[in-house]
């Protein structure tokens, strides 16, 4: 007999009796399976408790094999809940208990084990402000770890859970630029190099040329005939998108912006410019003196939107620096975020954070999940 707690195997049977054990198995067409058997107990001395013996067909405390198990978690990442519920004609919140098992279960107990470059960032996964905080592992592209909350106590919980000597092996973490976690950082891995992600410093120039844009779209309503006003609002993806990927139309729209210039080309070119320095095909390999100049250029610009954010550049200059140095980018933690948000979109929201975090892992973390004829 073995504990399925710790593995320890005895032949001696506790005294106590048992009853009949069943296990929901895989349906054989229409019909539903079920395997039954009579356990027997033992006295696990390392654990100091009496358990039931393992059984090598199913996890302990389920009331399904492993095969429907597994089958059950390969589906929740290909399909919604409810249509997994249908299929297997199984209740919705078994189906995420199942998730949570085989996430405990096949998860790689050594991921947080060899971490030394890791990305730190937060994805919704439910409407009112519900996050997760995720960290992935820049070496493997894998999300190792995502609990509840965006803020320092999700923060503490991750480096609680990597402990004080793994987290002396961090050498660089990535993140944007929230004032969570790096304050975190800073104290529970000192030697680590916090680099700001320079996808996310574009983004900040893209989101400060957006309200440029949106100001002046209002002023050209106020002022003037709709239609005109309608014209420039169809251009906003003339603007925001990379010049290579303009449609023709959207070539022009551009173009009668550059002979209207103003605020709003003069933004366009600050946000373009700044792409341009931190784009990682189209940098140089020193990228300080143009990213000064372009803090120096923002400041003159007249747009308080733009020299807010050569303010908060030249504040974060190291960090930005650092992760073009390193050639580190929280854009495989983005798309890790949209892998995510599809995830929920697909299971139409999830009810609980733990159940959003194990939908999560089983599909972005180091976990291979096969199916029961690939075993």
């Amino acid at each position: 007999m073995e504990c399925p707690h710790c593995g320890w195997t005895t032949r001696a049977r506790h005294n106590s009796q048992r009853g009949w054990s069943s296990w929901r198995a895989l349906d054989l067409g229409v019909w539903r399976v079920v395997v039954r058997a009579r356990l027997r107990r033992l006295a696990c001395q390392p654990c100091g408790v009496v358990v039931v013996e393992a059984v090598p067909f199913a996890r302990h405390g389920a009331r399904f094999t492993r095969d429907v198990e597994d089958l059950v978690a390969w589906l929740a990442t290909k399909m919604d809940k409810t249509a997994v519920t249908r299929l297997l004609r199984l209740n919705w919140r078994t189906v995420g208990a199942i998730i949570e098992r085989v996430v405990a279960d096949e998860l790689d107990p050594a991921r947080l084990d060899d971490l030394y470059e890791i990305g730190i960032d937060e994805v919704s996964y439910r409407k009112q402000h519900n996050y997760l905080t995720i960290v992935a592992n820049h070496r493997t592209g894998q999300v190792v770890w995502a609990d509840e909350g965006k803020d320092t106590a999700a923060a503490e919980r991750f480096f609680d859970a990597l402990g004080e000597q793994a987290s002396k092996r961090l050498t660089a973490v990535s993140m944007d630029m929230g004032p969570a976690y790096p304050k975190v950082v800073a104290e529970r891995a000192v030697q680590a190099v916090i680099c700001w992600d320079p996808f996310h410093v574009v983004a900040l120039g893209t989101r400060e040329l957006d309200v440029v844009r949106r100001a002046h779209w209002n002023q050209l309503r106020d002022s003037t005939d709709a239609t005109t006003a309608k014209r420039f609002k169809g251009a906003r993806w003339a603007l925001l998108k990379r010049p290579d990927d303009l449609s023709d139309r959207q070539h022009d729209a551009l173009l009668a912006l550059k002979r209207a210039g103003g605020a709003t080309w003069r933004a366009y070119q600050l946000k373009e410019a700044l792409r341009g320095i931190l784009d990682p095909d189209l940098r140089h390999s020193d990228v300080a003196p143009p990213l000064d100049r372009w803090c120096a250029w923002a400041q003159r610009s007249r747009i308080p939107g733009f020299v807010r954010l050569a303010r908060t550049i030249r504040a974060h200059r190291d960090g930005i620096l650092a992760a073009v140095r390193l050639d580190l980018t929280n854009a495989r933690v983005e798309g890790l975020n949209n892998r995510v948000r599809l995830i929920t979109r697909r299971a139409f929201g999830f009810h609980s954070a733990k159940a959003a975090a194990a939908i999560v892992m089983l599909s972005c973390g180091p976990l291979t999940l096969l199916l029961p004829h690939e075993k």
